[in-house]
């Protein structure tokens, strides 16, 4: 057996791409044991199966997926259908970062598909359905009755949503307590002494639309303060447009002396209204905001937010993926996470 240790190409074509073959080779085991070393067969000392691992690893040797499926029936990917999300900064990212670190090590490849809202939301899905393009499947921003949602479950397809929907059927998904925010974040507004809360809320086709509501008209019932719920914008409203808004009601008769962001953009629309209408944050009125990237933070570090973990939702969507491919008997993991207020 050959101890010397090899050293990666500087380049690979496909006609010199490393194989099981090349590694049994380099390593003097044969070609079955190299294949049964990289699967973590336990029959394999472990010597030997770390350095399989150590030289697949130098000479960047990489699974023939092809053969795999075929040997197999797994693509070994797991694709995420990336909505915009606008009124978050960073969403995409922090989302990205838990879903890689929680695949690292898995063998599974993350593919992204990027979905926009003036296109077909089931296309991606029944693409990668019916081609068999993926294991699973993850996407974000989901409606009471999500139309993916039921295609996957129809078809038995694995998959995690970023949000629940209304279905009896339970399927998988990870979601923030919305309904949290919105109660502690208007009981904070109302210990501020405000009177009169404006809510942003989301479009109505989306589910935590309704968690949201449910939350803030709780603390209004509980304490009898008057609302505003904007119909001509939503969080989905692009921030120069709520910007204007904003400066319109607040240039106006009874306006309100506190709001409610569930976004970040849209925090620092009002910000920019309150300023241009020469208001002060925090002495004419109050906003409690949702907080992802820190940025409200750096920008107002008094301010009062409150906390959604996006990056480590991205990890649990993952690990609940993981294990339903691995055991497709269990029932389908469900996390509610929850709202971690920031107030000083």
């Amino acid at each position: 057996m050959r101890s010397d240790a090899p050293s990666p190409p500087a380049s690979k074509t496909a006609a010199d791409r490393p194989t099981l073959k090349t590694i049994a080779d380099l390593s003097g085991f044969a070609v079955a044991t190299v294949s049964r070393a990289l699967a973590e067969d336990p029959k394999i000392a472990e010597s030997t199966r770390r350095r399989v691992a150590e030289i697949a690893r130098q000479i960047g040797y990489e699974p023939d997926r092809a053969a795999r499926r075929l040997r197999t029936g797994r693509t070994m990917v797991i694709n995420l259908i990336l909505d915009p999300h606008f009124e978050v900064l960073g969403f995409g990212n922090a989302l990205l970062i838990g879903l890689t670190t929680a695949l690292e090590g898995s063998g599974y490849n993350l593919v992204v598909t990027p979905h926009f809202d003036d296109t077909d939301e089931l296309a991606p899905i029944r693409h990668i359905v019916v081609n068999r393009q993926a294991d699973g499947v993850i996407f974000t921003r989901t409606a009471p009755f999500d139309s993916r949602a039921r295609f996957l479950m129809e078809h038995g397809f694995p998959f995690v949503s970023h949000g629940r929907t209304d279905f009896t059927e339970e399927h998988s998904w990870v979601d923030f307590d919305n309904e949290e925010f919105a109660y502690r974040g208007t009981l904070r507004l109302i210990e501020k002494g405000c009177r009169k809360v404006c809510a942003i809320l989301p479009p109505k086709t989306l589910t935590f639309r309704q968690h949201l509501q449910y939350g803030f008209m709780r603390a209004v019932r509980e304490f009898g303060i008057d609302t505003l719920v904007p119909d001509v914008i939503t969080l989905d409203t692009p921030a120069d447009e709520i910007r204007d808004w904003a400066c319109g009601i607040l240039d106006g008769p009874n306006r309100p002396d506190g709001f409610l962001c569930p976004g970040e953009a849209s925090y620092l629309a009002i910000r920019s209204a309150c300023q241009k209408c020469g208001l002060v944050l925090g002495r004419d009125l109050w906003v409690v905001s949702k907080s992802i990237s820190g940025v409200i933070s750096q920008i107002d570090p008094e301010a009062d937010t409150i906390q959604e973990d996006v990056e480590q939702a991205g990890r649990l969507m993952a690990q609940h993926l993981l294990t339903m491919l691995s055991e497709p008997s269990v029932r389908p993991p469900m996390t509610l996470q929850s709202a971690k207020p920031l107030f000083l």
